[in-house]
């Protein structure tokens, strides 16, 4: 395998980690600046030049994409995977998880644990939107902050108040959050590759400040995660479109509840605390699946006229509840579950003697007209958009 490792900083800590990993498993790797290449687009060829000459093959690539890069680095990841590249986190990931607001957005509407949230832009919003979060004290973050930059505690109702017309005043997308009292200066931090939490530790906050990150001082153990907080974070990762990630969570009374979820998380402070090879679980994940670059479904769909995905809800009672997959007759309609929602639980590739039970969802592939057929009249009018631009269903 061939990597290249996408940095700005080569003698950063990570990106020193992360070559050394692939060295001693006898991959070879270069660290490439990420604002040194030039996106080259032409009919059925698109291509990359690297600091004036053409790029030369790669087999994978390992995106560490700054903050202040966004735009330009998610170009080049995208380049990279429309030349069929594997990336080990796609440019939509990283989009998805670098804007603070978008995340939640994404995760609130999969039911993944937040601290209740709100986003406003005029005065008038703010006092009622601080009220339906429970009221101070509150925190309030800048919509793109990262290392905890950015995070403000607001102790009182007139504190909240001045800091965002300070923070408005000056232009700024700001973020009115729940405090959860419980977690007061402690956060925990899942470090997912793939589908596995591979180390986690807890950061706790010294003297008063309620932050908790390294970067501000705070002080980092190992822990070992229950299988909720395992879940949460992978879900989290998998659901924001991410195979490498930092998961933040807060260790609230009604469970793990997401902070951030950020794209290229250093390894530093997590390697040193849990004294585990971080760096090479990331290669080693990337090495099993170099082969398997991304699809964009919604690309290929195009092409497949009166076809596309969509969810199948199963209503308690209807003719589907009880039902094995093959009683269903979905596939003598042109119909394909890709995969089924229990609760929790994901199933891919779900048998047909699987037996269906009510609120599960079927993920499906099939003909549109059929699937438009299951949905009861009342439904057909509503759109809810569990998958971005396909139309649910149910039966």
């Amino acid at each position: 395998m061939k990597l290249a490792i996408l940095s700005c900083g080569p003698k950063s800590y990570s990106t020193r980690r992360l070559k050394e990993a692939a060295l001693e498993r006898n991959y070879k790797v270069k660290v490439l600046d990420t604002l040194k290449f030039a996106i080259d687009l032409d009919r059925g060829s698109p291509d990359l030049h690297y600091r004036q000459k053409p790029l030369s093959h790669y087999d994978a690539t390992l995106p560490r994409i700054g903050a202040s890069i966004t735009y330009y680095g998610t170009a080049v990841v995208r380049q990279f995977e429309e030349m069929g590249v594997f990336c080990a986190n796609t440019a939509n990931g990283i989009t998805n998880s670098r804007d603070k607001l978008r995340s939640l957005q994404i995760l609130s509407r999969h039911h993944i644990g937040i601290p209740r949230t709100t986003f406003v832009k005029d005065r008038k919003d703010v006092l009622p939107a601080i009220k339906r979060v429970g009221g101070a004290p509150v925190v309030i973050k800048l919509i793109e902050g990262t290392q905890g930059i950015g995070v403000l505690l607001a102790e009182t109702l007139k504190a909240a108040e001045s800091i965002i017309e300070l923070l408005q005043s000056q232009k700024q997308n700001i973020l009115i959050q729940k405090f959860v009292a419980e977690s007061k200066g402690r956060d925990i931090r899942a470090f997912v590759v793939g589908d596995r939490v591979v180390a986690a530790m807890r950061r706790v906050a010294q003297g008063q400040e309620f932050r908790s990150n390294v970067h501000r001082g705070g002080i980092a153990e190992a822990v070992e995660l229950s299988d909720e907080y395992r879940e949460t974070a992978v879900r989290a990762a998998q659901i924001l479109g991410l195979r490498v990630a930092g998961v933040d969570m807060l260790e609230s009374s009604d469970g793990p509840q997401i902070m951030e979820v950020n794209s290229s998380p250093g390894l530093e402070g997590i390697e040193k605390c849990t004294k585990l090879d971080i760096a090479g679980a990331v290669v080693e994940y990337i090495a099993a699946r170099v082969d398997f670059p991304d699809i964009d479904i919604r690309q290929r769909l195009t092409v497949s006229k009166g076809y596309g995905v969509s969810e199948i809800f199963i209503r308690k009672g209807s003719n589907f509840d009880g039902r094995t997959i093959a009683e269903t007759k979905l596939r003598d309609m042109d119909i394909n579950v890709l995969t089924l929602y229990r609760d929790s639980s994901v199933i891919p590739n779900p048998r047909n003697e699987r037996s269906l039970q009510a609120n599960d969802r079927l993920l499906c592939f099939g003909k549109l007209d059929s699937m438009r057929a299951l949905l009861p009249p009342k439904s057909q009018l509503r759109r809810r958009p569990d998958v971005k631009g396909l139309m649910p269903s149910a039966a």
